[in-house]
């Protein structure tokens, strides 16, 4: 695909990411603080954020940047950024973290990264051009599985899930806990076909979401409502999104697609 100059400028603030945090992962000497809402940060989150806003700043287009670890500059045109989802994976040597990086315009999300150094592997997308991932810069899809009988599905928090959760996990063909970006990115790729999370923040989903909806997939609350902070997030393969709404709601999911 032909890489636009603002998908390029995101690749390079994943590149100066990536320089930090896979410097310090699994370094003994890290250091982690628990901030005041008691989720961990590490100096390597707040570093990656700081490299990122240095860079946009430097670019002196008059972006802003809204950061987990540094808040919110305002303005039409932003920069979200989580620089590690997967805190707690980093902290504990597990390579299953990224950091996602989207940039919105008017509120319209326009093109997005996600970058997982550890795993070597790297999305991104950009409105209206498509998603694509790895080395090879291959396109991906969603899958065109349409029944729940036949589908993967995962969240991150089995434990804080709505009831409906047990209905969509107990008629799946498999259910894991694949969790934070990763299950969002094999929605994407068409590994899987439904990834829920009972809540997340705008810097949390922003970017994943982009990638979804431009690998064919649809992304919405548990409600069937646009994604919003604090909010649920499900992430599905489209074909299958009514059913798993329909679910969550409480709503019997099989005569819902006995109906379509």
């Amino acid at each position: 695909m032909a890489v636009g100059p603002e998908l390029r400028f995101a690749h390079e603030l994943a590149d100066a990411a990536d320089a930090i945090t896979l410097g310090r992962f699994r370094a003994l000497d890290l250091r982690v603080e628990t901030k005041p809402d008691l989720t961990p940060v590490t100096e390597a989150d707040k570093a990656a954020e700081e490299a990122i806003r240095d860079l946009v700043a430097r670019r002196g287009l008059g972006e802003g940047v809204l950061g987990e670890e540094h808040g919110d500059d305002g303005g039409d045109v932003r920069w979200i950024v989580d620089p590690i989802d997967g805190t707690r994976n980093y902290i504990r040597g597990v390579p299953l973290w990224a950091t996602l990086i989207a940039l919105e315009r008017e509120g319209r999300l326009d093109c997005a990264v996600v970058s997982a150094p550890a795993l070597g592997r790297r999305w991104w997308a950009a409105r209206g051009e498509g998603a694509f991932a790895g080395d090879d810069s291959s396109q991906i899809f969603v899958s065109a599985v349409e029944r729940l009988e036949d589908c993967v599905v995962s969240t991150t928090e089995v434990h804080a899930m709505p009831w409906g959760w047990t209905e969509i996990a107990t008629r799946a063909w498999v259910s894991r806990a694949f969790g934070d970006f990763w299950q969002h990115c094999l929605v994407a790729e068409g590994a899987i076909d439904i990834a829920a999370e009972p809540s997340l923040e705008i810097w949390d989903y922003s970017a994943v979401r982009l990638l979804v909806e431009e690998a064919g997939g649809r992304c919405s609350t548990f409600a069937g409502d646009p994604p919003a902070p604090g909010g649920s997030f499900l992430a599905t393969n489209a074909a299958l999104h009514e059913a798993a709404v329909a679910a969550l709601r409480g709503t019997d999911p099989a005569r819902l697609l006995s109906q379509a």
